[in-house]
Parts: C-alpha cells; sequence; structure tokens
C-alpha cells in the first residue's frame, strides 16, 4: 500500500554550520560536522536502499549508449515517461509571459487556487527535463502544500545557451506576480539546473530591486558550473547519475563564451546578502555534495536562514520518484513543509 505524501514524519531541520566544507565531500553523514548529532537524520532503511539499487539499474540500462545530450535528453525523456502520471490534479495549459507551462493544484478544487503557488523549474543539465518528466513530483507538491505549481519549460541547449532559460525561468515568476500572486505567497523550486535557475530568478530580482519570493528550494543545485567541489572526484564512483563528463558537456553547450564562475551564472559566487530563506536538499553520494554545503556556508555567512538537509544514500534528483522511493517521498514531504511555512497565507489545517 502507498504511504500518504504528506504523512506525520517528525519534522528535522539541519542548521547549516559548517567549515571546512571542501575536505568533507565523500565523508559519510555520520562524520559531518553540522552542528547535530547523525541521529538527528534519518538513516537510510534497507528497503530505501533495495528501492534505489533497483532504481539505478534502471536508470543505467536506459542511459547505456547515450552519448551526446541530446542522446542523453531522449533517455531521459523516455525514462521519466514510463512512471505514472500525476493524481488527484488539476491541470491547464497556460502562457507564463511566453513560456510554456502547466498549473497544477489539487483536484478537490474546481479552480486553481489563486492565492499561493509554487514555481517549479525542472531540472536536466540546462539540455534536457520538460513538464512531463517533473510532472510528478510537481503534482505530489501541489497536494502536499495546498498550493498551485507553476511548471515551467523553458528553452534548453544545445539550441539557446545561456541566458535564455534565466530570462524565461524569470518571465515565470514575474507572470505570478502580475497575475494574482504576491511574493510573499510565492515559493520557487527546482532541482539540478532548475536549482540554478531558481537561485538565479532571486539574484535577478535582488539587483533590481524588485519583489522576492518567500522562499526557494534548491535540490542538488549546480551551483558552480566551473565544478571545482572535491565531492565531483570524490564521489565519482558513487554517483550513476552524473558524472564529470556529463557536467564538462553540459558546461560548454550552455555557457558560450562566458565564464563558469560569473555569478550571474554560478550562484556560488554571488553576494547572497539579502536572500529569502532557503532550503537545500543533496544526497551524500552525489558529485554535487559538495558544491551545495559550499552554497549554505556561504548563504549563512551572507545571514541567510539556510536550512541544509543531507540524505544518506540517495542518488542525484531522488525526489522525482515519488511511491517509488520512500526517502522521494519524505523529502517531498520537507519541501511541501518549508514552502508551508513560509507562505504568507498558508493554507488552513
Amino acid at each position: 500500500m502507498r504511504k500518504p505524501f504528506f504523512s506525520g514524519w517528525d519534522r528535522w531541520k539541519a542548521e547549516c554550520r559548517i567549515g571546512l566544507l571542501s575536505a568533507l565531500a565523500g565523508v559519510v553523514w555520520s562524520a559531518f560536522p553540522l552542528g547535530i548529532s547523525a541521529q538527528d537524520m534519518p538513516a537510510q532503511t534497507p528497503a530505501s536502499q533495495e528501492q534505489v539499487e533497483k532504481l539505478i539499474s534502471r536508470w543505467k540500462e536506459h542511459f547505456k549508449g547515450a552519448e551526446t545530450l541530446r542522446d542523453r535528453r531522449t533517455a531521459f525523456r523516455d525514462f521519466m515517461g514510463s512512471l505514472p502520471e500525476p493524481t488527484r490534479v488539476q491541470i491547464r495549459l497556460v502562457d507564463a509571459g511566453g513560456v510554456d507551462a502547466e498549473l497544477m493544484w489539487p483536484a478537490r478544487l474546481h479552480h486553481p487556487i489563486g492565492r499561493r503557488a509554487i514555481l517549479f523549474i525542472h531540472g536536466g543539465g540546462f539540455y534536457g527535463g520538460s513538464i512531463r518528466t517533473h510532472s510528478l513530483l510537481a503534482g505530489s507538491l501541489a497536494k502536499a502544500a495546498s498550493s498551485d505549481v507553476l511548471l515551467i519549460d523553458y528553452r534548453r541547449t544545445p539550441e539557446y545557451s545561456y541566458p535564455a532559460q534565466v530570462n524565461d525561468a524569470l518571465s515565470a515568476y514575474r507572470y505570478l506576480l502580475d497575475n494574482g500572486y504576491s511574493n510573499g505567497n510565492i515559493v520557487i523550486v527546482g532541482d539540478d539546473a532548475g536549482g540554478n535557475l531558481a537561485l538565479q530568478v532571486v539574484l535577478r530580482q535582488m539587483r533590481t530591486r524588485q519583489p522576492l519570493p518567500a522562499a526557494v528550494v534548491a535540490l542538488s543545485p549546480i551551483s558552480d558550473l566551473s565544478a571545482s567541489g572535491a565531492s565531483v572526484t570524490s564521489n565519482a564512483a558513487k554517483d550513476t547519475v552524473v558524472d564529470k563528463t556529463a557536467l564538462e558537456a553540459l558546461r560548454k553547450a550552455y555557457l558560450g563564451n562566458n565564464s563558469a564562475t560569473d555569478p550571474d551564472i554560478s550562484p556560488l559566487y554571488a553576494d547572497l546578502s539579502g536572500f529569502p530563506p532557503l532550503l537545500l536538499q543533496v544526497g551524500s553520494d552525489e558529485l554535487l555534495l559538495d558544491d551545495t554545503l559550499r552554497l549554505a556556508d556561504k548563504a549563512q555567512k551572507a545571514g541567510v536562514d539556510v536550512t541544509m538537509q543531507v540524505w544518506p544514500g540517495m542518488p542525484h534528483q531522488w525526489q522525482l520518484f515519488p511511491s517509488l522511493l520512500e526517502d522521494a517521498d519524505k523529502a517531498g514531504q520537507k519541501i511541501a513543509e518549508f514552502a508551508v511555512a513560509h507562505f504568507a497565507d498558508p493554507p488552513e489545517k
């Protein structure tokens, strides 16, 4: 029997207290000096380990022979297309400021909530991913957070390079502002490349002194296009979803002639002072572990309210598989709880 997505798990929150982060990549979770003891984080269960192993086995088989970015895009699309579509949600196609999008909301309502919204920016290395690949998680968040979810299809590489993706994400955020959603009732969520774009949307709004969202959720974000984090090497044998070759290929396709350490491209190098509350989730076995920890450290030092969650044994983008991975259900619950806690007008309990 499927466990409910928004169940009664005790809330856990690891406030980021990190020093010398680059030396920590690849170390077991129990050794992370995050200011909390190891037991404060839920250990991976045997059932979870089995679920992850089965998923990774399917993933490897599906991506066999996918060498180019277009090959990987197709493999990702087909793999995610084999999953069930979201249930108990209403869906409406919308033009979000020139960006194709789907507006989702809980099926118990005949029309969008129109008050709270999650802007969901999908991942896929800037070259892959789509509304379809991320609809299952987006639908789960709509139900769990009692919120509208705007899931967008931004332009991708190699057809379009930077800054097309950032511009599309920013247009979608401003679409929500122009259509009745106050900034205090908008939370931006993004995974992988979408996490990068979520961060960049806020940085662009900060630069022009425009309204900021209530909070941001970045799931294993690509925060450093220079891939300088120690875990890019130390976790190379553990991460079966992302590899250094793929990172290098997407970097070349996305950057063009721009610098990988440009703050407008890699949020890790940006001034984060004044950034809204930030939730970061990453798996302990990911290449992007160290970059995410460094981002949390920098944000906290800038005075940002940071919630840092490192999930033991989780692969990149595990959150995309609610109902298939028990830790995806748990992670999704944490995302929804975080959003609800920061909405100016939270749903009634």
